[in-house]
């Protein structure tokens, strides 16, 4: 995209390292066949997709915190710059976000972080209603009351995040609850669609104006009175708050 910008070299320490399958020690190491047939096994390279998926986090936990902003344009180098590695990292994670949404390619310029308009945000929060309240009715028919209870610790790290006013926190502790509940339909394509839609809904939100403390609580404790109906299988309260939480709020839920 950017073409004839040096990119700057990984600073130390900056990622971990990423891992490496290991080197052979010698002639067929780890395959007894290639061995008895007096074959070498080719060297295997350390993976560069772990140091891109490293970034792909750091990007996504940027973008749900406001830190990216919608209708602005990043170059490759500059953010490689920013998160001490190279280049082409920072391009493959940001052709990846492209592909789900989050930014347009820009030619020769680099990646525009994508406005969301309030019918972007309705149509989340509608797909999203569609999917999971279904779900969760089924669930709150056949899941018995300790498991609910063991997604309450879930709960309580989203109430603590909100309280410290961590957005990303609060997002981070969103997803997991989200996925949490959804993973016990044993769907593991529904349990992957609704992941990315939420994502896809934290940052809309993130683009936004700064969410105030009081504003993550309140979205916080809706996990905890979800769960309090789930366990006491009150059915028709666990769709009030569930419709309640996935509204057309520019909210990160």
């Amino acid at each position: 995209m950017e073409q004839g910008t040096a990119e700057p070299r990984p600073q130390a320490g900056a990622w971990p390292p990423a891992p490496t399958c290991g080197a052979p020690r010698g002639v067929g190491d780890g395959d007894p066949e290639a061995a008895a047939a007096g074959l070498r096994l080719p060297r295997q390279r350390p993976r560069r997709h772990s140091v891109r998926g490293q970034v792909l986090t750091a990007l996504r936990r940027a973008l749900t915190a406001g830190e990216l902003l919608p209708g602005e344009v990043y170059s490759a180098p500059a953010l490689a710059e920013r998160y001490g590695v190279s280049a082409t990292p920072v391009r493959e994670a940001m052709q990846q976000l492209a592909g789900e949404g989050a930014v347009e390619v820009v030619p020769n310029r680099g990646f525009r972080v994508r406005e969301r308009s309030s019918r972007d945000l309705a149509e989340l929060a509608e797909v999203r209603t569609m999917l999971e309240v279904p779900a969760l009715l089924r669930l709150a028919r056949a899941v018995p009351a300790d498991r609910w209870e063991e997604l309450r610790p879930l709960a309580d790290d989203g109430v603590a995040a909100a309280a410290r006013g961590d957005r990303v926190g609060y997002a981070d502790a969103d997803h997991a609850f989200h996925e949490a509940l959804i993973s016990l339909t044993g769907n593991r394509r529904l349990t992957e669609v609704a992941g990315e839609l939420l994502r896809r809904a934290q940052w809309s939100a993130g683009g936004g104006s700064r969410l105030r403390t009081a504003e993550l609580l309140a979205d916080a404790s809706e996990h905890t009175a979800l769960l309090d109906a789930l366990i006491a299988q009150e059915h028709a309260v666990v769709e009030r708050i569930a419709r309640a939480h996935l509204s057309a709020a520019p909210r990160p839920h």
